[in-house]
């Protein structure tokens, strides 16, 4: 453990919440809870669908979706806190698994050790700090997602934030997510147009082992 996770890894949820309650209007698909994900299977520490996250995190994301509610939008989140177990398992799967069942819906033009290469898969990630989201935007009015021009977690470059291949719309589309989140306090990567941390996490250099369920932080 201390080798994949040299910092601290802590399993004391007292720092954070389940983020429908901070952000009412949320809409929660947490894929690595479903199958419908780059590996094709549950992930371990996902044994809930719901997104917990740092308090901090969460105001963050409360003042981000009062500001899009108003303009006809709502937060559709796919992951936020991440356990270091379910890291784990994307690594073992890199390096062993010789599984691609899902390689056509998220890596097409990639092998798998590519992923971990060109930065779209962390051996140590931000999300199990706490701060970090990955999400898009639900038009009310359309009652769909806004068109990003690549789904989230579909590896490549169309994925990049700013990635000249795409139409107009679907280049304003992110730009209006990434400006909502950086007027906020959330710092975007460059490699998936979905994912933000809260600049000024509250544990930069802590990772943490609790499995996402409600239970947790009820204890």
């Amino acid at each position: 453990m201390r080798k994949a996770y040299p910092n601290d890894i802590k399993m004391d949820p007292s720092g954070f919440v389940l983020l429908s309650d901070y952000v009412p209007h949320v809409i929660q698909e947490i894929r690595y809870f479903s199958t419908y994900n780059f590996i094709g299977e549950r992930i371990d520490g996902y044994e809930e669908p719901c997104a917990l996250i740092t308090k901090e995190a969460a105001r963050a994301l409360k003042a981000v979706s009062n500001e899009m509610f108003v303009r006809g939008y709502r937060l559709k989140v796919f992951d936020a806190y991440r356990p270091a177990c379910a890291v784990r398992s994307f690594v073992l799967w890199g390096i062993e698994d010789q599984d691609k069942r899902m390689k056509e819906y998220f890596y097409p033009d990639m092998d798998k050790d590519e992923l971990f290469v060109k930065g779209y898969i962390a051996k140590q990630s931000r999300h199990s700090r706490g701060s970090t989201v990955d999400l898009t935007l639900f038009d009310m009015k359309s009652g769909k997602e806004l068109d990003m021009g690549s789904p989230f977690d579909f590896f490549g470059e169309i994925s990049h934030p700013d990635y000249k291949g795409i139409t107009r719309e679907q280049a304003e589309n992110r730009m209006i997510l990434r400006n909502a989140m950086v007027r906020n306090g959330f710092i975007p990567f460059d490699c998936e147009w979905w994912h933000f941390t809260l600049k000024d996490e509250p544990y930069p250099d802590t990772y943490f082992e609790v499995p996402v369920s409600s239970d947790y932080l009820r204890r």
